[in-house]
């Protein structure tokens, strides 16, 4: 199989996430919930909810949304996961912080 692009494996998920989100019936709310819930169960990086956090924002979340998803699992996916989960996207929001203030940095300032 021949690939033209240079992120063949970034737009092979950019598609699958597109085409879930076209078959799913959820409010946008609910899916990244659902999605967030999911996440944690797979005790996923910190790289897989930062891609969920700027829908996250876009649908007006919250911190304490995010929180009762985790205290909501906890029972079924255990502690460990659960403080993996909060760990990871506690980094999460890092890194999005950081990417945010490096593209606001001045330049003439470095």
């Amino acid at each position: 199989m021949s690939t033209t692009s240079e992120t063949p494996v970034l737009d092979t998920l950019m598609a699958m996430t597109a085409d879930s989100l076209e078959r799913c019936g959820l409010a946008p709310d609910m899916l990244i919930l659902t999605r967030i819930a999911a996440l944690a169960a797979m005790d996923a990086p910190a790289v897989s909810y930062l891609a969920h956090l700027e829908p996250a924002m876009q649908e007006h979340m919250t911190a304490a949304q995010l929180q009762d998803v985790l205290v909501a699992i906890a029972p079924i996916v255990g502690t460990a996961r659960v403080m993996s989960a909060a760990t990871h996207i506690t980094e999460a929001l890092g890194i999005a912080i950081a990417v945010a203030d490096a593209g606001n940095a001045n330049p003439n300032t470095m």
